[in-house]
C-alpha cells in the first residue's frame, strides 16, 4: 500500500502539475472554455462570463500548486480535501459535457491535448479513484523537506506561477499548440489528405404506410416507399477526418477574398476579433506599424467579427489606412490571444505573431515594392471620401421609408440622413473636390506612389461626379495615367463620358446609347477607322467590335453612326 499510495501521489502531482501550467500557458484561452461553460446553454451562468478571466488565472494556480503540495507532502489533509474537492466538481461538469453534449472539449489539457467529453469523464473518474486511494492511504505520505522548505518551495511556485501568467498575458502563451503557430501553412491546414476517413452517417426515414408507421434506415439516398413521408432522423454512425483548420474565412460584402489574401507574398493582418473588448492601448502602436508595413510595400488588412459599423467607427477614430474584413469570432479567438494582434504572413505561412505589446518585434524588410513616399495623410482623407460618399449614394437610391433603415445599416446617424442629408451629400461632394482639386492646381495627381491602389482612384472619381470640371483637369489625368499612377483605361472611360454629355463624338468607343425605339449602339466616334489603334494605344485589350458584341449583344455587329443618326433612333 504505501508503495502505491506514493506512485500515485507522484503521478496524480505530475498530473495537476502538468494540467495546471499547460492552461497556465494558455490562461486567455482557458477564459474563452470558461465562458463556455457560463453561457446560458450549458451552466447558465452567464454573470461569471466578464469575470472569467480572472477565474480562470485563480484555478489554474490552484491547480498547479496543489500537483506540487501534494508531490512535496504540503499540508497533506488540506491538500488532499482540495484536490477531491477539485476532482469532484470537475468530474461532475466533465459527465454534464458528455451527457447533454454541451462542450465538445473540456480544455483540461489545452490545445496541447484536446480530449472528447467521454474521454474527459474517463480521465475524472481515473483521477478521482486515485485521489481517494491517496486520502484512503495518507499515512504513508511522508513530506519532503523540512516544513519551512516546504513553505519556501510552494511560495516560490506561487510567484514563479503569477509572473509566468502576468508574462503570457502580457504578450502570447510561450508555447504554441495551435493550428495557427508560427511555421504553420493556413492553406495546408485546411486541405484533407487523399485517403482520409469519410463520415458515415445513417438516415432514419419514417413513413406513415396503411396508418402504420414505417422506418426505413438508408446510409443517405432517400427510400423508395408507397407511404407518405413524416420525417428523417439522421444519426453520425462514424466522424471524419476534420482538418487542422477548418473554420478559416475572410469576406467582405458577401464575396470571399480567403484564397486572394492566401496568395499574397507579404501580408501583414491584424486581428480584432471584438472591437468592442478592443485594447484601446495598443491601435496607436498598430497605427505605427501598418503605416511603417504599407510604405515598406506590405499588403495591410485587418479581420474582425465586429460587423462594418465598429471596424469604419475603428479606422475612423484611430486613422488607419488600412481595410478590415470578416471572420468568424470564435476562428480570431484561436489564432492569437491578444485583441488586437498581429500576423505576418508570406502565402499562408505564419511567419510572426506578436502581441500588440510587440509590435516592435515584427519585422518589416523594405520590398520590391515599396513606396517610400506614401502621403499617408492624404490617403486616410481621400479613404474616408470614399467611405462616406458611398455610404450617402446608396441612401440615394432608396426611397424615403426604407432609408432609415438603411441608414442605420451602415452606420449613419439620424441627423446625418434625416432633413437636409442631400445637403450633407452635397457639402461632401464641394468637400472632396476642394481637396483634390487643391493637389490638381498644383499639376499633382495623388496616384499609386503618392496614396496606393486603390486610393489612386478617389481622385478621378471625385473628377467623374463633376463632369464640369473634366476639361480643366483632363490633361492632368492623362498625364498621371501615362506615368503608371492610374490606369489610363479609365481616363479613356471618362474622356469619353463627357464628350458623350456634350452631344460629340467619342474617341474609344466606351460609351453605348439607349435609344427611344431601336436598343442601344455604340455612341459615334470620331475617326473610327483609327479607333482601334487609340484603344491599344490606351491599354484597352479589345478592339471596337469584340467590345460591342460584349457590352451590347453576341449577335452586335459594330457600325459606326454620326450623331444626328444616333439621335434620329
Amino acid at each position: 500500500m504505501k508503495v502505491i499510495v506514493n506512485i500515485l501521489r507522484i503521478v496524480v502531482g505530475i498530473l495537476f502539475f502538468i494540467s495546471g501550467f499547460i492552461k497556465l500557458n494558455d490562461p486567455v484561452g482557458f477564459s474563452y472554455k470558461l465562458q463556455e461553460y457560463f453561457s446560458p446553454g450549458v451552466l447558465d451562468l452567464d454573470f461569471l462570463s466578464p469575470y472569467a478571466l480572472g477565474i480562470a488565472i485563480i484555478l489554474v494556480i490552484i491547480e498547479l500548486l496543489l500537483g506540487i503540495g501534494l508531490i512535496i507532502g504540503y499540508y497533506k489533509k488540506a491538500t488532499l480535501g482540495l484536490l477531491l474537492a477539485m476532482i469532484l466538481f470537475f468530474t461532475f461538469l466533465t459527465f454534464y459535457s458528455a451527457y447533454y453534449n454541451k462542450v465538445t472539449d473540456c480544455g483540461c489539457f489545452g490545445d496541447a491535448l484536446p480530449l472528447t467529453p467521454w474521454q474527459s469523464f474517463s480521465k475524472d473518474v481515473v483521477l478521482l479513484v486515485m485521489i481517494l486511494i491517496l486520502i484512503a492511504g495518507q499515512r504513508y505520505l511522508q513530506p519532503f523537506f523540512s516544513r519551512f522548505g516546504r513553505t519556501i518551495v510552494i511560495f516560490a511556485s506561487f510567484v514563479g506561477a503569477l509572473g509566468f501568467g502576468y508574462y503570457v498575458l502580457m504578450h502570447l502563451p510561450v508555447f504554441d499548440f495551435r493550428a495557427y503557430k508560427v511555421g504553420a501553412n493556413i492553406q495546408e491546414g485546411m486541405e484533407v489528405p487523399d485517403g482520409a476517413q469519410q463520415a458515415i452517417f445513417e438516415y432514419r426515414w419514417k413513413f406513415n404506410v396503411d396508418g402504420q408507421e414505417k422506418i426505413i434506415t438508408t446510409p443517405g439516398d432517400y427510400p423508395n416507399s408507397s407511404g407518405e413521408f413524416m420525417g428523417v432522423e439522421t444519426e453520425m454512425i462514424q466522424a471524419g477526418y476534420v482538418p487542422p483548420i477548418h473554420d478559416f474565412t475572410i469576406d467582405k460584402a458577401g464575396e470571399d477574398y480567403t484564397q486572394q489574401f492566401l496568395d499574397v507574398e507579404n501580408l501583414l493582418v491584424i486581428v480584432a476579433y471584438d472591437i468592442t473588448k478592443t485594447e484601446w492601448n495598443g491601435w496607436p502602436k498598430v497605427k505605427k506599424l501598418t503605416d511603417d508595413a504599407l510604405k515598406k510595400g506590405y499588403t495591410v488588412i485587418g479581420l474582425s467579427a465586429s460587423g462594418e459599423n465598429k471596424t469604419e467607427d475603428l479606422i475612423l477614430k484611430q486613422k488607419l489606412n488600412f481595410e478590415f474584413y470578416s471572420a468568424d469570432a470564435t476562428t480570431l479567438k484561436t489564432i492569437i490571444r491578444s485583441n488586437p494582434g498581429i500576423l505576418k504572413l508570406q502565402k499562408g505561412t505564419v511567419l510572426q505573431k506578436k502581441h500588440w505589446n510587440d509590435v516592435n518585434e515584427i519585422n518589416l524588410q523594405t520590398l520590391p515594392t515599396a513606396k517610400p513616399n506614401l502621403d499617408l495623410s492624404l490617403k486616410f482623407k481621400l479613404d474616408t471620401i470614399a467611405r462616406l460618399d458611398e455610404k450617402y449614394w446608396e441612401l440615394a437610391q432608396l426611397e424615403k421609408g426604407k432609408r432609415s433603415v438603411a441608414a442605420k445599416q451602415i452606420g449613419l446617424e439620424p441627423e446625418d440622413y434625416e432633413n437636409d442629408w442631400i445637403t450633407r451629400l452635397n457639402m461632401l461632394n464641394i468637400s472632396s473636390l476642394d481637396l483634390v482639386t487643391s493637389y490638381l492646381n498644383k499639376q499633382i495627381y495623388p496616384g499609386k506612389d503618392t496614396v496606393g491602389e486603390p486610393t489612386n482612384l478617389i481622385a478621378l472619381n471625385v473628377i467623374k461626379h463633376n463632369p464640369e470640371q473634366i476639361p480643366q483637369y483632363l490633361d492632368i489625368l492623362k498625364k498621371a495615367g501615362r506615368e503608371g499612377q492610374l490606369p489610363f483605361t479609365l481616363i479613356a472611360a471618362l474622356e469619353d463620358r463627357y464628350l458623350v454629355g456634350q452631344g460629340k463624338p467619342q474617341l474609344y468607343g466606351t460609351q453605348a446609347w439607349v435609344t427611344k425605339n431601336h436598343g442601344v449602339y455604340i455612341w459615334p466616334i470620331t475617326q473610327a477607322d483609327t479607333v482601334n489603334n487609340r484603344r491599344k494605344k490606351a491599354g484597352f485589350t479589345r478592339t471596337i467590335a469584340d467590345y460591342a458584341k460584349e457590352l451590347i449583344d453576341p449577335e452586335y455587329e459594330y457600325t459606326n453612326m454620326t450623331v444626328a443618326e444616333i439621335e434620329k433612333l
